[in-house]
């Protein structure tokens, strides 16, 4: 079993725990009626408190369960892309980015790193709680000196991921705020990393709306081998 069944078994235990105490107040339901037909008050006294107490702690596991669920599900991440990076000169570079559908694309960009950002809308908490994952676009590619000097001066290259008509549910939010419900807040998100030749990244999005970027350990070896 890997941890993230480990992180699922918490909740489950809990939720099971919660069918086992409905149960358990249907079947104190059903006797209190009996009593209650056959007058016999006094019993049925301890069953009304059994009830109660069955009855809240069902609520209690369910909500437990389902609160534990949904941090849960803000740990996890989804796939936005990766990168393949290969190096054409000194500072400038060829990336192919390989999107989760299938779909892929090359880009030459200039500087020391590639940085990526998104824009992201991230829901407000109860739905985040239900599990529905914040909304995200990409928003741009770029390159990045390590040397704010170059940053400056050097030749700067973007890649813009928007196609020009295409209908953007993010801007309708921004435009008609009302439109788009339960929006905690819409804000933008970005990572960047240092540039290898046969370099290997990726990119995933948190519940939370950040974006992650690791390199594989091939391109950590990399990054970290003196020049």
């Amino acid at each position: 079993m890997d941890w993230t069944a480990l992180l699922r078994l918490p909740s489950t235990i809990l939720l099971i725990l919660a069918v086992i105490a409905l149960m358990f107040t249907l079947f104190q339901l059903v006797v209190l009626r009996h009593r209650l037909d056959h007058r016999q008050r006094l019993a049925a006294a301890g069953r009304t408190v059994l009830l109660l107490i069955g009855f809240v702690l069902t609520l209690a596991l369910t909500g437990m369960g389902f609160a534990l669920r949904g941090y849960r599900l803000l740990s996890e991440e989804a796939p936005v892309v990766e990168i393949d990076a290969r190096i054409l000169s000194p500072q400038r570079w060829l990336l192919v980015l390989h999107w989760p559908d299938g779909a892929s694309r090359r880009v030459e960009v200039a500087g020391d790193a590639w940085r990526v950002e998104a824009v992201v809308l991230k829901w407000k908490l109860p739905a985040m709680l239900a599990g529905i994952p914040p909304l995200y676009r990409l928003d741009r590619l770029s390159g990045r000196y390590d040397d704010a000097n170059d940053e400056m001066r050097a030749a700067r290259t973007v890649v813009d991921f928007r196609e020009a008509g295409d209908f953007d549910l993010l801007d309708l939010h921004k435009q008609y705020p009302r439109w788009v419900p339960d929006v905690d807040v819409l804000f933008g998100s970005g990572v960047f990393l240092p540039l290898v030749d046969q370099g290997h990244y990726t990119v995933s999005l948190m519940r939370t709306g950040a974006l992650v970027a690791r390199p594989d350990e091939a391109t950590v070896q990399r990054i970290a081998q003196p020049f």
